[in-house]
This record gives C-alpha cells, sequence and structure tokens, in this order.
C-alpha cells in the first residue's frame, strides 16, 4: 500500500502534511465536546452556540477556495503559518467571549479560518504538486489519516482537560498544542512544485480553470454529494455529545464514540487512499455514502445502549473523512493538479455549506422539537441522494486545451 511512498523526500512531505492535518482537524473536530460546558457556563444556550459552531463549519470551507488559490499563487508556506497563529488566536480568545457574536468570532471565524487554511486544500494541493501521480492517491490518503488520528487522539484529550481545568483551561491548551505545528511547515513545502505541474505557455491560468471547472457536469455533481457529506458530518461532530446526553449516558461515551471515529478514518482513509488507484472513485464515493444510510437506519433501529454508539462510530469512521482522497483525486483527474489547492477549495466549500446547515439545524431541532428524529431521517435520505449523484460523474481527464496541466 505504501510502497508509493518510497525515498525520504516522499515521505517527509506526506508525514509532515499528515502531522498537521492532525493538530489543525483534531483541535476543530473536538469542539461539539465544549458545546455542553459552554452552554453550563454562559447559559447562552444550545441554539446559539450551536449557531456559532454552524459559522464556523461554513467559514471553514469558505477560506479553502481562497487558501488554495493563494498557495497556489505564492506558495503553501505563508498560508499554513498563517492559519496555525491565527488558529491558536481563537482557541486563546475563546474564553473571554461571553456572548453569541464572541463565539461567532472567536470559534466561528478565527478557529475556523485558521483550521481551514491548515487543512485539506492546501495541504493535499501541496503535496500533489510535489510528488508523483503515482504517490499522490496514497499520499493524499494518508494526510487525510493524520486528520483522522487527530480526532481519535485530540477528543479524549480535550474530554480529560474539561474535566481537570474547565472548559477554559482546556481551550488555553489547546491554543498551546496548536503551536506545535510551526515547525513542521517547512518540511511540507521543502522544494518547490515537480517539473511537471509548473506553469507552462499551455496554461491559461486560475481564471480559465475556474471557468471550465464550473462549467463542468461531473464537477457540478461531485460538489452536490459532498455538500451531503458535510451536513452529515458536521450534525455529528457538533451534537453527538448532546445526544449521548439524551440517552442518560456519560459524556465520556461521546468523547470516546469521537475517538472511534477518528481511529476508524485511520484504516478508512489509508485503504480509500490505495483503492483510488485501483478503482473509479465514483464508484468508491456512491459505496460509502450508501453505506452510510444503512448504518443510520441500523442505528435507529437500536437500543441506547453504550456499545451502540461505539459501533456506529467505528462503522462511520471507516468513511468519515475517506471521501476525501477520492473527491481530490477526481477533481485532479479532471483538471490536473496545477489548480488543485482552489479546485478542491472550492469542493470542500460545498462540503462546509452543507456542514453549515448540519450543525445549525440540528440547534434548532433539539430547541424545538426536544430530539434530532428529523435529522436522522434527512440524514438517510441525504446519503442515498449523494450515493446516486455519483453514478453519473464522467471520470476520465478533459480533453481540451484550456484545462489545467495535468499530471
Amino acid at each position: 500500500m505504501f510502497r508509493t511512498l518510497k525515498g525520504p523526500h516522499v515521505l517527509g512531505i506526506t508525514l509532515a502534511a499528515a502531522g498537521i492535518m492532525m493538530i489543525t482537524m483534531g483541535t476543530r473536530q473536538s469542539l461539539g465536546l465544549f458545546v455542553g460546558p459552554l452552554n453550563t457556563s454562559t447559559g447562552l444556550g444550545i441554539a446559539t452556540i450551536s449557531f456559532a459552531m454552524a459559522i464556523g463549519q461554513f467559514v471553514w470551507g469558505a477560506v479553502q477556495p481562497f487558501a488554495g488559490a493563494a498557495a497556489d499563487r505564492w506558495g503553501p508556506k505563508p498560508v499554513l503559518l498563517a492559519g496555525i497563529l491565527i488558529l491558536a488566536l481563537g482557541c486563546a480568545l475563546a474564553p473571554f467571549m461571553n456572548s453569541g457574536m464572541g463565539l461567532t468570532i472567536s470559534l466561528g471565524v478565527l478557529v475556523a479560518m485558521g483550521a481551514g487554511a491548515g487543512s485539506f486544500s492546501v495541504l493535499i494541493g501541496a503535496a500533489a504538486q510535489r510528488l508523483t501521480p503515482e504517490a499522490r492517491g496514497t499520499a493524499s490518503g494518508v494526510i487525510n489519516a493524520g486528520g483522522s488520528f487527530g480526532q481519535f487522539v485530540f477528543a479524549p484529550v480535550a474530554q480529560k482537560l474539561i474535566q481537570m481545568v474547565g472548559w477554559m483551561g482546556a481551550m488555553w491548551s489547546l491554543a498551546v498544542i496548536v503551536l506545535a505545528a510551526l515547525p513542521l511547515i517547512g518540511r511540507v513545502t521543502k522544494g518547490g512544485p515537480a517539473p511537471q505541474v509548473a506553469r507552462t505557455r499551455g496554461d491559461q491560468g486560475l481564471k480559465q480553470a475556474l471557468k471550465t471547472a464550473l462549467s463542468d457536469r461531473s464537477y457540478l455533481l461531485l460538489h452536490a454529494g459532498f455538500f451531503t457529506c458535510g451536513f452529515h458530518i458536521a450534525f455529528l461532530v457538533t451534537h453527538l455529545p448532546t445526544e449521548v446526553n439524551l440517552c442518560g449516558l456519560p459524556p465520556s461515551v461521546a468523547s470516546w464514540s469521537l475517538a472511534l471515529i477518528g481511529l476508524s478514518n485511520i484504516v478508512g482513509s489509508l485503504v480509500v487512499g490505495h483503492l483510488v488507484g485501483q478503482y473509479r472513485s465514483k464508484m468508491i464515493l456512491a459505496i460509502m455514502y450508501g453505506s452510510r444510510a444503512v448504518l443510520i437506519l441500523w442505528y435507529l433501529m437500536m437500543p441506547r445502549e453504550p456499545w451502540v454508539f461505539y459501533v456506529f462510530a467505528v462503522g462511520l469512521g471507516l468513511t468519515w473523512l475517506a471521501t476525501v482522497p477520492p473527491t481530490a483525486g477526481l477533481v485532479g483527474k479532471l483538471f490536473g493538479v496545477r489548480y488543485l489547492g482552489t479546485l478542491f477549495g472550492l469542493t470542500l466549500l460545498s462540503h462546509q455549506v452543507g456542514g453549515f446547515l448540519g450543525a445549525w439545524l440540528g440547534g434548532v431541532a433539539i430547541t424545538e422539537l426536544g430530539n434530532y428524529d428529523l435529522m436522522w431521517q434527512a440524514d438517510i435520505a441525504l446519503a442515498l441522494l449523494a450515493a446516486i449523484l455519483n453514478l453519473p460523474i464522467r471520470e476520465k481527464k478533459l480533453n481540451t486545451p484550456r484545462a489545467a496541466v495535468s499530471g
């Protein structure tokens, strides 16, 4: 599986990118654990806090195409540096905020903006431009697995910190931990893009690449499927702790469920990253989305016991963010990797528009209805829709001189 990552240069770039992803994604994905303590401490209400988290889902996605474009234009180093510092700042400022607007600025804007600048579009784009085509699929899987490992590590750590030093102390601790990603930036950005992706006379530029992509039906279908993915992932990562609480189970069930999602997604990401080079990515995506609908239906039919949450977490984790390697791979196959940071960033934006709705509507549902029944039903319907939408995608390189330079 890892034979394509031979050589210290290739392996070093991949592992460093995975390390940054571990820290930024781990921090971001553990924020759901703070919803209850924040509500108890500030009395702002779960709906208000969920809205701030929902803004964060959208901002994380909205910053991706801009961060990707900046990295494509000036290189990934300044983008990653700014992202890490902004993420740490957002965590450090959050305890000083005692209003909905304050939480929206700290957690919804700063944390999300920083995590977005140090996330998939920049890291996978930087790695893809520096690696051979044979190594890109596996590398994207490893980088994605880094984010999943971050969720596995950060969820129980954040829960323990909340119990030991309170949510404020836990947030300040996360700010310090985030800064540990700074030394890894130089390794990710070592050297420049490989010769085959350097700008050539045949490259019509970013504007034309965007025009080509946004007029392509397959690219738009990919966006629609990824929107659905964002909806149920954001809903779960934000509201799973509250769901556990509604079932009368201890908070540890939620933290360990989130951790198991991350641990399982390490396996899922590595396996899917390998399968991208063996099978059609659109079929991999359709199967993963369809399996989520089946899994959620199973969960709804089972008693609310800890082991059910753990099995649910493992099953969901196998496809959690394992959708990223085949999605990024499809974008690269269609348009090349010259502007992958920008084009995949736009795809991530559609993911996070869904994420905004999943996080926000989950808060509305629990406030107005007292349960998440409608959200679970929407999850099933949207997962099935995503599976169907991926099937018509044309999985081949565009034969047009206006497409970005291929890798």
